[in-house]
C-alpha cells in the first residue's frame, strides 16, 4: 500500500502530529511533501498570475493539501479534487508597508499597488478586506510578484510599496518592523485527492485534531516548527519565540451555505475570466459533509 502524501501549508500541526506520534497512534502511513520550501530557486518565483488555483488544475502529488476556500471551493466544482466538508480553517493574513511608508491607512492605499498571489487567499481576502475601505477601481491588485515567500523578499528587499501575507510570513513582517496596515485573516479549506483513501483522510484529520489542542494549550512550545518551511536566507533572523500559533483548524462544516455564499462573492468580483466556476455542485464538489 502506497503511502498518505500530505503537503503542509505553513502551519504547525502537521509538524505537531509528526513530532508525537499522533499520525503513528492513529495507524496513518504517510509522507509529507513540501509544497513551500524553496528547491533551488524560489519555488514560488512562477511568475504573473500563477497561483493556488493553477496547481490545482496542474495535480497536485499529495492526497491532502489546503489553501484558501475561494480557490478550493471552486477547484472541487472544477473537478480537481474534493472539498473535505467536515471542517476548514483560518488563518492570519495582514496588508503590510515598510515602517517608513506614508501609508498609515487603508484609505492611503488607494491605487497603490498591493502584491498579492493570484487566485490565491491573499488576492480574494484583500479585496474582502479593502472594499470597505476604497471603491474597487481604486484597489490595485499586483500579481507581478509571486507567491508567498518571494513576495515576502521583495518587501524585505524594498521592491514593493506594500504586501499581502499570511501565517509565517505574518508573524515575520511583525517582527521585522513593517507596519500592518490592515487585517485580511481568511477562511481555508482542505482539498481530498479524488483517489485517496477516505479512511487515511479521517485519520489524518483525527491526527490534526490532537495537535489543535496541543497548539490551543501551549503555542509556545511549538512556533519553532514555521522554520521547516521558510527560506534559508531567513532562518537566521528568524525568532519563533515571537511568532503566533497561526492558522486554526475549525472542526465545524464547510456547509452549504457557505459554499454557495463564497461562489456568489467570487461571481460578484469577476475573479475567474468568463465566471467559470465549474459545474459541480455542492453535493459533488465535496467530501466527507457533516451530518
Amino acid at each position: 500500500m502506497s503511502k498518505f502524501v500530505i503537503a503542509p501549508h505553513m502551519r504547525l500541526h502537521e509538524w505537531i502530529a509528526v513530532e508525537k506520534g499522533y499520525f503513528d497512534e492513529v495507524g496513518l502511513e504517510y509522507e509529507l511533501e513540501d509544497q513551500l520550501k524553496p528547491l533551488g530557486r524560489d519555488r514560488h518565483d512562477l511568475g504573473d498570475k500563477v497561483g493556488a488555483y493553477q496547481t490545482f488544475e496542474k495535480g497536485r502529488s499529495c492526497d491532502v493539501s489546503s489553501a484558501c476556500h475561494w480557490t478550493v471551493n471552486v477547484a472541487a466544482a472544477s473537478g480537481h479534487g474534493k472539498l473535505y466538508a467536515k471542517c476548514y480553517s483560518v488563518s492570519p493574513c495582514a496588508i503590510f508597508v515598510p515602517a517608513d511608508s506614508a501609508i498609515k491607512r487603508p484609505e492611503d492605499l488607494a491605487g497603490v499597488p498591493i502584491s498579492v498571489g493570484y487566485q490565491s487567499g491573499s488576492h480574494y481576502s484583500t479585496i474582502q478586506a479593502m472594499e470597505r475601505f476604497l471603491p474597487a477601481d481604486q484597489i490595485n491588485l499586483s500579481f507581478a510578484d509571486g507567491l508567498l515567500f518571494k513576495r515576502m523578499e521583495h518587501m524585505i528587499d524594498g521592491n514593493i510599496p506594500a504586501v499581502s501575507l499570511f501565517s509565517g510570513p505574518y508573524y515575520f513582517m511583525e517582527q521585522m518592523g513593517f507596519r500592518k496596515v490592515l487585517d485580511t485573516s481568511f477562511m481555508m479549506a482542505a482539498m481530498v485527492a479524488e483517489d485517496a483513501n477516505m479512511g487515511d483522510v479521517e485519520k489524518f484529520f483525527a491526527a490534526l485534531r490532537r495537535a489543535q489542542s496541543d497548539i490551543d494549550l501551549r503555542q509556545e512550545l511549538y512556533t519553532h516548527y514555521y522554520r521547516n518551511e521558510f527560506p534559508e536566507r531567513f532562518q537566521a533572523q528568524m525568532d519563533t519565540r515571537l511568532f503566533g500559533p497561526g492558522e486554526r483548524v475549525v472542526f465545524e462544516p464547510y456547509s452549504r451555505e457557505i459554499f454557495d455564499a463564497s461562489r456568489e462573492w467570487i461571481a460578484a468580483r469577476d475573479i475567474f475570466e468568463g465566471g467559470d466556476l465549474g459545474s459541480l455542485g455542492y453535493d459533488e464538489a465535496v467530501v466527507a459533509p457533516a451530518v
